[in-house]
């Protein structure tokens, strides 16, 4: 079957609340939803929220990307949604998520900055810009400056692991060997 990417911007119907774990509260019903139904049919890609608009990039087949997006269309939550790009993909560029959410970041500060703009509006976004922002969000994957929250049941950030694996094998092993001489100092008394 065909692969297609679809990046598309939207504003947000609904008065933005205070966050929850980080993320805003619609916004996290939306993760939530499009985890689901996108693994369902092996959509991938990444959503960015920001001054109470969407951009969102799809890839996957043709036929589920559509329907994704005539869904999108649809969505109570949006309004004034709007293609940014719809083309052949001849191999996938994302992997492993059914739905990335990018939080506000330095990155996307950075973004805004580099293209002189004062508020995120993807609606006015011209080509380069909407390449370079699906760029970020597929390489906040690897430089974990961003934030996926693959597990639908958790929304908030995880801190930076800061204890190596073997750090914690180790710490492990020193509780275990606590534990085995207290028992044995307590048999001596």
């Amino acid at each position: 079957m065909p692969l297609i990417r679809l990046a598309y911007a939207s504003d947000a119907t609904f008065e933005a609340q205070p966050l929850e774990q980080g993320v805003e509260p619609h916004v996290a019903r939306i993760l939530m939803a499009s985890r689901r139904n996108n693994g369902k049919v092996n959509i991938v890609g990444g959503l960015y929220y920001g001054d109470n608009r969407f951009f969102q990039y799809l890839e996957g087949d043709e036929s589920a990307v559509r329907e994704t997006y005539e869904r999108i269309q649809q969505d109570s939550r949006h309004h004034n949604v709007r293609t940014l790009i719809e083309e052949p993909l001849k191999d996938r560029t994302f992997t492993n998520w059914s739905m990335k959410y990018v939080p506000a970041s330095g990155d996307v500060k950075a973004f805004l900055e580099r293209n002189q703009l004062s508020e995120f509006n993807p609606q006015a976004f011209d080509s380069s810009q909407c390449e370079e922002m699906i760029g970020l969000i597929r390489r906040s994957s690897q430089d974990q400056k961003l934030v996926n929250h693959g597990e639908t049941t958790r929304m908030a950030s995880q801190p930076p692991q800061t204890l190596s694996s073997g750090l914690k094998v180790g710490l492990v092993v020193a509780a275990v060997g606590l534990v085995v001489a207290l028992a044995v100092a307590a048999t001596l008394l």
